[in-house]
């Protein structure tokens, strides 16, 4: 089996990711070109510091993905770092190592340092919005309801209407994935 450091040394760039989506692409550009980094953020400067690595699990059909890639991207540029993407559905066994509640959930981000361990691990989405969508999810029928497929599909569309248009939700993102990182990297010398 593959360690992370050599899933990372044989990933993408993630611009190289987003110029190549096709689903979500214009979506996740409208927020890329929106999304600006904080400033005086000690967070930025640490990462300029240490330089770590990130490695994203992605796909390009994930509406989540779709909004947190961008903002980590706008992260990567401010703080000059390595950031490579690997596609979740292309080799399942790096997924698998890093499942959330036992399922596939993306996008997940893991920090490491030179020699490829893992520092943190952030994903599939920030705290605060995983509590809304699990409560917002209670609102939905069952899936054997009829009506589940067309609320369901509703619910869907209300998030990405949100996520693309809501940069106080992108900033939610910028926060936790800051909340995420930061004790990882103030233990490292």
């Amino acid at each position: 089996m593959k360690t992370e450091k050599q899933y990372f040394d044989e990933a993408i760039t993630l611009e190289a990711y987003m110029e190549k989506m096709e689903k979500h692409k214009e979506n996740s550009f409208g927020i890329y070109e929106k999304f600006e980094v904080p400033q005086d953020d000690e967070f930025i400067e640490i990462l300029k510091e240490k330089k770590p690595n990130v490695l994203v699990i992605t796909e390009d059909w994930c509406g989540d993905a779709m909004m947190n890639n961008p903002i980590l991207r706008r992260i990567a540029e401010a703080a000059e770092l390595d950031v490579r993407t690997a596609y979740r559905d292309e080799d399942t066994d790096l997924i698998d190592m890093h499942l959330t509640n036992g399922g596939r959930s993306i996008p997940i981000y893991l920090l490491l340092d030179d020699e490829g361990e893992i520092l943190a691990k952030w994903g599939p989405r920030a705290t605060a919005i995983q509590e809304d969508v699990l409560e917002r999810r209670k609102q939905l029928p069952t899936k054997e309801d009829p009506a589940f497929d067309e609320k369901q599909r509703a619910f869907i569309s209300e998030l990405m209407t949100e996520y693309t248009t809501q940069p106080e939700l992108w900033l939610t993102v910028y926060e936790d994935i800051r909340k995420t990182f930061m004790p990882a990297l103030q233990k490292t010398n």
